[in-house]
């Protein structure tokens, strides 16, 4: 056996957590890396203190641009987002 156990998450739950780790931590994943992180969350709860959890997201939020995972999200940046993202030249990519 190579796991431990399988959680099962809720397609909402992963979107609901995909669309914070890009809010938050401007982490862009998808709805698998949502729910992926949602797990990692839920044994954090149960887990001794000092334990050390790994939580791989490997999948890019890219392909789901047009899913609900980006509802309400505009295509173009406004003037706050677009200094933020000014403010990082080493991060930028040419068009």
């Amino acid at each position: 056996r190579y796991y431990d156990q399988v959680v099962p998450i809720p397609g909402p739950e992963g979107i609901k957590w995909a669309k914070a780790l890009a809010q938050q931590e401007g982490i862009f994943t998808g709805i698998s890396g949502g729910a992926t992180f949602a797990v990692a969350r839920q044994i954090a709860g149960t887990a001794p203190a000092g334990s050390v959890i790994l939580c791989m997201l490997p999948d890019t939020g890219e392909r789901y641009m047009s899913t609900p995972l980006f509802d309400g999200v505009e295509a173009e940046m406004d003037a706050e987002e677009t200094a933020l993202s000014r403010s990082t030249p080493s991060c930028q990519f040419e068009a």
